[in-house]
């Protein structure tokens, strides 16, 4: 990767739907040239897809909470259901495997704490082979998610 791709990246992390022609423009590269190595970035895996970012407040989303797990073992089936498992809780946004104490770390939004509280009792609880759940409340995203650091 050289720094024509890696502008590329920054504009395209920047902005996602900007033409190819002002992409071109911006990184100064024809169109084709351009086409080429976008193309081959996304074919190598650098860029693993194109998505909208939604204010999750505007639809409803208004609590988010940090909820952190602890194993009661780390062995791969064990893991390996767990995880499977998060796929089916929607309102996980974001999970993440820990090296050390806890486990995992799940970044959820819901429409308020009660319904929270409900995802809580009725589905984290219920999550296998864990020992322990504790969270913590988002009072104010600081930093949303954003473009990598090119």
């Amino acid at each position: 990767m050289d720094n024509l791709d890696k502008k590329i990246l920054a504009y395209i992390q920047e902005n996602g739907r900007i033409s190819l022609t002002e992409l071109s423009d911006k990184v100064g590269l024809s169109i084709s040239p351009c086409q080429r190595r976008l193309k081959q970035l996304e074919e190598d895996g650098v860029i693993s897809g194109y998505r909208a970012e939604v204010n999750p407040e505007r639809i409803g989303l208004n609590f988010s909470a940090i909820v952190f797990v602890k194993m009661k073992n780390n062995s791969g089936d064990n893991i390996r259901e767990f995880e499977q498992a998060l796929m089916d809780i929607p309102e996980i946004i974001q999970a993440q495997s820990l090296l050390g104490d806890p486990d995992f770390i799940l970044h959820i939004v819901t429409q308020d704490m009660k319904s929270f509280q409900q995802l809580y009792d009725r589905r984290l609880t219920q999550l296998p082979h864990i020992t322990g759940i504790t969270s913590t409340l988002v009072m104010k995203n600081i930093i949303p998610l954003r473009a990598m650091p090119i």
